[in-house]
């Protein structure tokens, strides 16, 4: 019989961690992320840095918007301003022009119909953008003084 030193249960041999038993045969891995764990977490990663731009891109859409509705406005509001300080009535009919607020481009159109009352004319304006979109349109009715 060769002598042996006995190892009290539950104690650590020399190649194997605490908790873990050493296995006849197979080295010890080293330990770190697999690659299936790499390649989830950065798609995860990927799908938050999406999110987040979308909602930037949005934020930004709605600010572009948010200024070119208070610009169009600023342009249709001196059209009906200019509708009801005139000395006369406007006449019946449409008128566009073309307004430039802070550097940016829009089409006015102006629509003046008759109404029931001959001491009064509807005034429409819409307000476009250079792509002749549409961005806002108001109403007033103007009256004979």
């Amino acid at each position: 019989m060769s002598p042996r030193t006995a190892v009290p249960k539950g104690a650590c041999t020399s190649g194997e961690a605490e908790g873990t038993p050493a296995l006849p045969g197979r080295q010890r891995r080293a330990r770190g992320f697999t690659l299936i764990e790499v390649l989830v977490a950065l798609a995860i990663v990927a799908i938050a840095l999406a999110a987040g731009t979308q909602a930037t891109n949005a934020l930004t859409r709605n600010a572009q918007r948010q200024s070119d509705l208070v610009l169009a406005q600023l342009c249709a509001e001196n059209e009906m301003v200019k509708a009801r300080l005139a000395p006369q009535m406007p006449a019946v009919g449409d008128a566009g022009l073309t307004c430039v607020q802070a550097n940016t481009i829009f089409n006015v159109t102006v629509s003046t119909t008759p109404t029931l009352n001959p001491n009064f004319r509807r005034v429409d304006v819409q307000v476009r953008d250079e792509a002749q979109w549409p961005i806002l349109r108001l109403s007033t009715v103007v009256g004979r003084y």
